[in-house]
């Protein structure tokens, strides 16, 4: 019994975003998350429960009415949303509308943006005491629990230092060498080979395609901080339907070049111009 079961999940340019103002403007990091978040969202259906196990109640056959959600309901994830972006809105927050997990706040010479992930909140701001406020008014309205500095989110490594600010997903690339079963396999110097022909491919069709599949997706995401790898993964991608053998290959020495350097990441340099730049490839 529900209307929607949709909740806030981010844009990756929103991330992005978020975290090269961080760095030009030398803005503070912070994150945040939520303790049983789901168990604060308000019910606006009329939910039934069977009386939990141990509940000694005079009348055995009665029922409980939910006022709140409970997780395992498919509306549970939308009601928390909407109570969290209520609390953020009251504080003054607006939200977005290309993005409905990012929130902005400007107010005289303060500026800060959230950008939520179910439990999960980023924090950027350019004032230290607006930001702490901003916590507690939180922390009374939920249950909350303070990360510091942003240092891991969603399996992006975040470390900042006078140059700004350096994002790598080394822990996520190594799940996958070692999902995959090679980390004892030697590291390639190039993810894919020149002049390769996967459009012509005429080999077996995979037994495995959702592998396949499961493997394009976890490098689609790797992207996140290791560009180089996009044109590789793009052309991949082409081939989601019926890989063959020459495609797998080809994505196994994707994990086999990953292993050559691990950590290596993409650095948001704090002496940008913070200008909007744009090229164009007229072929």
């Amino acid at each position: 019994n529900y209307e929607d079961s949709t909740t806030g999940l981010h844009l990756v340019l929103s991330v992005r975003l978020v975290l090269v103002v961080a760095a030009t403007k030398k803005w503070e990091l912070h994150q945040m998350d939520v303790h049983n978040a789901f168990l604060h969202g308000d019910l606006h259906e009329d939910v039934y429960m069977k009386l939990p196990p141990g509940f000694h109640a005079s009348q055995p056959s009665h029922v409980c009415k939910l006022k709140k959600s409970l997780y395992g309901l498919k509306q549970a994830p939308r009601c928390w949303f909407a109570r969290l972006s209520s609390a953020l809105i009251n504080f003054g927050f607006r939200q977005s509308s290309c993005d409905h997990s990012f929130f902005t706040f400007f107010v005289h010479e303060v500026q800060m943006m959230v950008l939520v992930y179910v439990d999960d909140l980023i924090i950027c701001g350019n004032n230290s005491a607006a930001i702490l406020c901003f916590k507690e008014y939180l922390s009374k309205c939920f249950h909350m629990k303070d990360l510091g500095h942003l240092k891991y989110f969603l399996g992006v490594e975040v470390a900042r230092n006078s140059s700004g600010i350096f994002l790598c997903q080394r822990k996520y690339e190594l799940d996958i060498i070692q999902e995959v079963g090679l980390l004892g396999a030697q590291p390639v110097a190039t993810p894919l080979e020149q002049n390769h022909q996967l459009g012509l491919a005429t080999g077996c069709y995979i037994d495995q395609p959702d592998r396949y599949r499961h493997l394009v997706g976890c490098l689609i995401y790797l992207c996140f901080t290791r560009p180089e790898l996009s044109y590789c993964v793009h052309t991949l991608s082409q081939f989601m339907q019926q890989p063959r053998e020459e495609h797998w290959n080809a994505a196994i020495r994707i994990v086999r070049y990953l292993k050559e350097s691990p950590g290596q990441g993409i650095l948001l340099k704090s002496t940008s111009d913070f200008q909007l730049h744009r090229w164009c490839d007229s072929d």
